[in-house]
Order: structure tokens, then C-alpha cells, then sequence
């Protein structure tokens, strides 16, 4: 079989941890990149790296490279996705993929148009974990979805300079930490969400700091999410089914939850593991760019871009680099 050859663009901590974890006996990582040369090269010198690129147009002019793996803050994943695209290379992208809904069906159309793949790293589509539910849903005779409940608060100091509070860095809880919930949500419900009714409380930097989302779908399937990025809370998910619900905690990589029957008996649902998330996600690609198994993530990711974009929209919050159309 062909081993794949993967490209980093952007070298921060996530970066890090991509090539601390890519375990893909037909995959390995071909080149790094970065506006520093110096940069590149000590990073694929600390992780075995054989090549060094000191842009991101100089990897990308590179034969050899058939996947890029985007780790910029996401205000600029757009513009290297379309890069990338426009390169002939598949794109694996960090989270939030793009910044608004406008962005990701542009990119979307070029991926369709040039017959190359796209998609989101996002570990909860990929943690066997959320299959190994679906499956208990049928065995424990749990019945259908009625409702979720997801949270997610990270404590940052109230500081505009950093990226978390900067407008613009594109900072704020939704692109941040709402693309977990939200994308957690919709990977268990069985159909596209609405939004219903939102509501937000801005930092003084004017960026989300607080928010609320209501959901719904044709199938009654209710979700109700909070956020917050200047107040711990439990990155928890409740799944409530007709006879009995699951807690889900850690879920942006997790492998245990909690099964609770009306009669108040406890059991753990347990598979796969935690500590493999991103590679779980990185055979998956490998598989869709094989053509082993459908690309059907990159729906997810665009339903949950609607949701975030809608919201926004709702609250009047565009970045100063947007325009509202970006948005509907």
C-alpha cells in the first residue's frame, strides 16, 4: 500500500501534539512549515521530521505532500485550506474549521470541484466511543433520543491581549469551545439541527464570553448548551433516551461513560482509548482519501458552522474582518 505523506502548516501546541501522537503505519509526516525557516527546521528535527519548509507555499509546491494538516489559529485556516485546495493537496483542518458558514462552503466547493478531500479534526466523530453508545441505545432497549445537555466552561483571564478575548484573533467561547459542544451534540443527534433561541454576554473586548443555545431537530431531539470562557464548568454531555440517560464526561476524547436506568441501576459503557484520539481521526482520513469509507464528517462540521454562525448572527457579534452576509 502507498504510504501517505502528511504536511503541517503552522507549528504552535497543537502541532505538537500531532506529531507527538501520528502513529500511521501507511502514513508519516513528510514536511513541516512555517513563516521561520529556523522555526520549520527545529521542529522536524525534534520529531524526525525529513524536510523543513520556510513558507507555507514551499510545502505546498512540493510533489511528494498528499495531505495538509492546517494548525493555524483558525482565523487563518480559510485561507490556507484554499491554498491547500488550490495545490491539489486533501486538507485535514484544526478546529473551528473556518471562521463562518461563508468560508466553509466556498471551501467546500472547491474540495468538490478539484475531487479532493476535506475535513475537520475533530476527535468526538471518531472516538469509538459515541459508536459503542448507539450501539447500547439498541441493546439496552433504551428508545429514542429525547434531549441533550452539554457544557463546556474554560477560566481565562479577562485580558484583550490575548487571543481568547481578541477580536482580532478571532477569539470568544463559540469558535473556541462551542465548536466541541455543539459538534459532541450533533455526532449523537439523528438528524440536522435548528437553532431555536440563543442568548451571549460579550466581554469587554466585545468578543463572546458567555452563551446559551437551545436547539431542535425533525425529530424532537432538544439540546440545550452553555458556554463559557471565563468560568470552569465540566466538559459533560447528558444523553437523554426514552428509558434512561448516559453521561458522557471529557467528551471532546473520551472512552468511559455512564449508563443510568429509571430504576436508578449504573453501568459503564466503555470502548476504545482516550489517550489514541487523534489517531483514531487521522486513519479515518487516511481511509477517505483512500476511498476506503464516505466523507460524511464534513456534513457535521457544516451543520455545526450553521449553528455558529446563526448565533452569531442572532446576537449582531461579526468580527471586524467578517460582514454580516458572512454569517446567513
Amino acid at each position: 500500500m502507498t504510504t501517505l505523506n502528511w504536511g503541517i502548516i503552522g507549528l504552535g501546541n497543537i502541532a505538537n501534539s500531532f506529531a507527538t501522537y501520528f502513529n500511521q503505519p501507511d502514513g508519516r509526516i513528510y514536511g513541516a512549515a512555517s513563516r521561520s525557516l529556523d522555526k520549520a527546521q527545529t521542529f522536524a528535527d525534534q520529531y524526525n521530521i525529513p524536510h523543513a519548509f520556510g513558507s507555507y507555499a514551499e510545502l505546498l509546491a512540493d510533489d511528494h505532500i498528499d495531505i495538509v494538516y492546517i494548525a493555524t489559529p483558525h482565523n487563518y485556516h480559510f485561507e490556507s485550506i484554499i491554498a491547500s485546495l488550490e495545490a491539489g493537496k486533501h486538507v485535514f483542518c484544526e478546529k473551528a474549521i473556518t471562521m463562518n458558514r461563508r468560508q466553509l462552503n466556498a471551501a467546500k466547493a472547491l474540495a468538490a470541484k478539484k475531487n479532493l478531500v476535506l475535513a475537520e479534526a475533530m476527535t468526538i466523530y471518531h472516538m469509538p466511543l459515541f459508536t459503542e453508545i448507539e450501539h447500547q441505545q439498541v441493546a439496552q432497549q433504551l428508545g429514542a433520543l429525547k434531549s441533550i445537555q452539554v457544557s463546556f466552561g474554560s477560566y481565562k483571564e479577562l485580558d484583550s491581549s490575548n487571543r481568547f478575548f481578541s477580536p482580532a484573533l478571532a477569539g470568544g467561547a463559540m469558535l473556541d469551545i462551542g465548536v466541541y459542544a455543539l459538534s459532541f451534540a450533533r455526532r449523537m443527534m439523528t438528524a440536522k439541527p435548528e437553532l431555536i433561541a440563543t442568548q451571549w454576554v460579550p466581554s469587554e473586548s466585545g468578543v463572546d464570553q458567555q452563551s446559551t443555545l437551545l436547539l431542535n431537530n425533525a425529530h424532537h431531539e432538544m439540546v440545550t448548551v452553555t458556554l463559557n470562557i471565563h468560568a470552569k464548568m465540566p466538559k459533560q454531555g447528558v444523553l437523554v433516551y426514552e428509558n434512561g440517560y448516559i453521561t458522557v464526561d471529557d467528551y471532546p476524547r473520551p472512552d468511559k461513560a455512564t449508563l443510568t436506568f429509571p430504576n436508578g441501576r449504573v453501568t459503564t459503557i466503555a470502548a476504545g482509548d482516550a489517550t489514541n484520539a487523534m489517531n483514531y481521526e487521522l486513519h479515518d482520513f487516511q481511509e477517505i482519501v483512500r476511498g476506503h469509507q464516505p466523507n460524511d464528517t464534513l456534513e457535521l462540521s457544516s451543520d455545526v458552522m450553521d449553528i455558529m454562525s446563526a448565533a452569531r448572527a442572532e446576537w449582531g457579534f461579526v468580527y471586524p474582518f467578517e460582514k454580516r452576509s458572512d454569517l446567513n
